[in-house]
């Protein structure tokens, strides 16, 4: 990450997209601005990014076919901007990629602080542990790398997938409340997000099991949390 990181905005309301950008150049972050979705997968393209705030509702190219092109090509954290507060709009949202989603009208403080989270996790892989290769079954993680195989064979994951798979094998075969994965994971702010967990688990068993509907490693303690297992 550069000593000053780079964040696009994005975002069809200039109101909005200036009064963001304001309060993150004022913080001393590098911003970059777009009022649409081509607009933004033109600076992606161009300028490397450390993180990327994305409204949901836009013209040309909505919010979730960009974050679907960019988890295509990249693992920079996405923080979803909307005025829509269902669970199933944050699910699908966060199943197509994003890192976290806030819901308008926000509070700047509340902004900030989410943006300080998803920088901060996108450059940790985890506590320090000692082992550099963690397993179970057939999932090898290489903390040193940052690096997943199943099977002796890669497995790209985003770096909150990573983080979390690592969170888990660090500790193997103890049950894991849900707020606790969520503060060590996505950081101390957090730890009432359930529908985060849901979807994270649930696309490291579709990347990671073989049968994801029945999975024998990432094993779900209803109404507790999660333990993986081998």
């Amino acid at each position: 990450m550069t000593a000053s990181p780079r964040i696009l905005v994005v975002d069809d309301e200039k109101p909005l997209r200036e009064f963001v950008s304001r309060n993150l150049s004022a913080r001393g972050f590098q911003v970059f601005k777009a009022a649409n979705g081509l607009e933004a997968m033109a600076i992606f393209q161009t300028e490397p990014l450390d993180l990327i705030i994305l409204d949901l509702m836009m013209p040309h190219l909505d919010g979730l076919e960009v974050t679907q092109r960019i988890r295509r090509e990249s693992t920079v954290p996405i923080i979803i901007l909307s005025a829509l507060d269902e669970e199933r709009d944050k699910v699908t949202a966060l199943d197509l990629g994003a890192d976290d989603y806030l819901t308008k009208p926000f509070g700047v403080e509340e902004l900030l602080a989410r943006v300080r989270v998803a920088l901060r996790r996108a450059s940790w892989s985890g506590q320090p542990a000692p082992a550099k290769i963690l397993r179970v079954g057939d999932i090898e993680l290489d903390a040193e790398r940052g690096a997943v195989t199943l099977a002796g064979k890669p497995v790209k994951l985003t770096r909150t997938e990573f983080n979390l798979l690592h969170y888990f094998l660090q500790n193997t075969g103890k049950v894991l409340p849900h707020r606790r994965i969520l503060q060590q994971v996505w950081g101390p702010e957090y730890g009432d997000e359930h529908e985060y967990l849901r979807v994270y688990v649930g696309r490291l068993r579709r990347k990671l099991e073989q049968e994801p509907s029945s999975p024998r490693h990432i094993l779900t303690e209803h109404g507790i949390g999660y333990r993986i297992e081998g």
